[in-house]
């Protein structure tokens, strides 16, 4: 992530200083004079994977643009107990207005980094794929995402424009027309634009074999024990590709990317982050 961050973060930003009432902080405004001057260090206290350090600069930045801020680690860097990661030097008010928001942002974007990097280094050596999903937090779409990323993973959809993806819902919305899976997603290809790819969840072999048989671009098997998923792949044979969804876990990831799937999609990167330890230690000079 560049140091030019998109509006929509900036007004993530701004709102999260609005909510901490970071302007109006009568602790900091009767103890803390703007004169004195501080140095913060961000530092790291537990292992994980660095993501969010751009953002937390430009919080102290929108608190005070007079404030010298140094990252001192690339984004996706790992992360242990006194790693260094950023100095803020200048008006020690200023710097702890802005503190908890920055921290915020960061801790978050840096535990979604952290597991993300754990699924991972856990299906090293297979061919699949770590991927996000859709369940962020309402605001954070594009930092949780790109945290993803930080941590070794992919992007499934940023959003419902993406894509088209046939979920069951879709399928028992359709299903008063009488209307086969098979027909469901020759109708969505058949209407979609040249850039966009179909994808169709499937719950049964039987759904397997309808949806690769209509052309759909991707199967997402959902659910599906590790033996049926095997199947599934030797069924659909590459003529699709394959993702795998639905309580996947750092104990059963391993063997699930070993069935031959592509993807592996996994909703609690995102959904309910742990965040990562980080804190912010303020010294003066002298």
């Amino acid at each position: 992530m560049s140091q030019q961050l998109p509006p929509d973060v900036l007004n993530l930003i701004d709102s999260a200083l609005t909510e901490d009432q970071a302007f109006n902080d009568p602790t900091t405004h009767s103890l803390v004079p703007d004169s004195i001057v501080g140095s913060g260090m961000l530092r790291a206290k537990a292992d994980g994977v660095l993501a969010g350090a751009h953002v937390a600069s430009a919080v102290f930045h929108r608190i005070d643009p007079d404030l010298d801020v140094e990252l001192l680690l690339e984004e996706g860097s790992p992360l242990e107990p006194g790693t260094d990661i950023a100095t803020v030097y200048g008006s020690a008010a200023s710097i702890l207005r802005a503190e908890r928001t920055a921290l915020n942002f960061l801790q978050r974007m840096s535990g979604i980094a952290t597991a993300t990097n754990h699924y991972v280094r856990a299906v090293a050596g297979t061919d699949a794929r770590i991927v996000d999903t859709r369940k962020t937090a309402p605001g954070h779409r594009y930092l949780d995402k790109y945290s993803v990323r930080m941590g070794g993973g992919h992007n499934h959809r940023l959003n419902l424009a993406d894509g088209i993806l046939i979920k069951d819902n879709h399928l028992e919305a359709r299903a008063s027309l009488e209307e086969p899976l098979g027909a469901v997603v020759r109708r969505a290809i058949s209407l979609a634009s040249h850039t966009i790819r179909v994808e169709v969840e499937v719950e049964s072999l039987d759904q397997v074999r309808e949806a690769v048989d209509a052309g759909a671009h991707i199967i997402m098997l959902d659910n599906m024990d590790v033996p049926t998923m095997r199947e599934a792949v030797g069924i659909i044979a590459g003529r699709a590709s394959i993702e795998a969804s639905g309580g996947i876990t750092l104990a059963t990831v391993r063997e699930i990317a070993e069935t031959g799937v592509d993807l592996i999609s996994v909703g609690g990167l995102t959904h309910s982050p742990d965040a990562l330890d980080i804190s912010l230690d303020l010294e003066f000079p002298g």
